[in-house]
């Protein structure tokens, strides 16, 4: 039985699926957050519950490819200061998930979407208007992290949607760009991977989920390449754009279906 016909996916939602997985990989080497659209995706042809499961394999695989590109920038300081934040939302996030059923976690997976829009929307304007930003070893810095780092580690948990709050923490206390991708990527691979041992226990990774991992994680390497070749030709505000929308129009579809 091949993989297609084990999750029961049509042509065109294995193609969905194939697109999702190239734009993990495109988003984890040139524009973080930009695979919220992916689990949309995922959530829309997927179980919502089961699609969690699914698509963090083909993370981790995006995170090992932008690791691998950007380990040389990394700030480890800003790292070890956000983990013990994460592991108390990732935590919660898991107690959330025994207790949600798919139609809770399709409603909140919308509702997160939407809400990392907002706040992608707003991290660019405070991009555009602030004026020093804090220094992460401040006491306001010390307070933002922690703040920053449960919200990620529930999103990220909950729907596989931390990148967004990442990329607002980052950007907020002064990234370039080099060392924002290479902070984020190991960021993301050691949360990710911190994750699975979770995951496996609720049940949402099993042999059945990984052999439709094997083949989706083929289509991150190119996405990964692509991005690394766009990352200093890219439209930045543009492609933001489009995505809040696609975000957006995701979330409203989880919300409404």
């Amino acid at each position: 039985m091949d993989t297609i016909t084990l999750w029961h996916l049509t042509g065109w939602e294995f193609a969905a699926l194939a697109f999702a997985a190239l734009l993990v990989g495109f988003s984890k080497t040139a524009v973080s957050g930009a695979n919220t659209v992916s689990l949309a995706i995922f959530a829309a042809v997927l179980p919502a519950r089961a699609s969690t499961g699914i698509l963090l394999p083909v993370l981790i695989a995006g995170d090992v490819l932008a690791v691998l590109t950007y380990r040389r920038h990394a700030h480890w300081p800003t790292l070890w200061r956000l983990f013990p934040a994460v592991g108390v939302g990732v935590v919660v996030g898991t107690l959330f998930l025994v207790w949600a059923d798919d139609a809770v976690v399709r409603t909140s997976i919308g509702v997160i979407l939407l809400f990392m829009a907002r706040v992608t929307v707003w991290r660019r304007r405070q991009a555009d208007t602030a004026e020093r930003p804090d220094e992460v070893a401040s006491r306001t810095g010390r307070a933002k992290a922690r703040s920053y780092g449960v919200l990620g580690g529930f999103t990220t948990m909950v729907a596989n949607a931390g990148g967004p709050v990442m990329s607002m923490y980052l950007l907020s206390a002064g990234f370039r760009k080099l060392g924002f991708l290479g902070t984020s990527a190991f960021f993301f691979l050691i949360v990710n991977v911190s994750k699975l041992p979770f995951s496996a226990g609720l049940g949402l990774i099993d042999g059945h989920s990984l052999l439709l991992d094997a083949v989706l994680v083929v289509f991150v390497v190119p996405g990964a390449l692509l991005g690394k070749w766009a990352v200093n030709r890219i439209n930045q505000r543009l492609f933001e754009r489009l995505v809040i929308a696609a975000t957006v129009v995701g979330g409203l579809q989880l919300l409404l279906a």
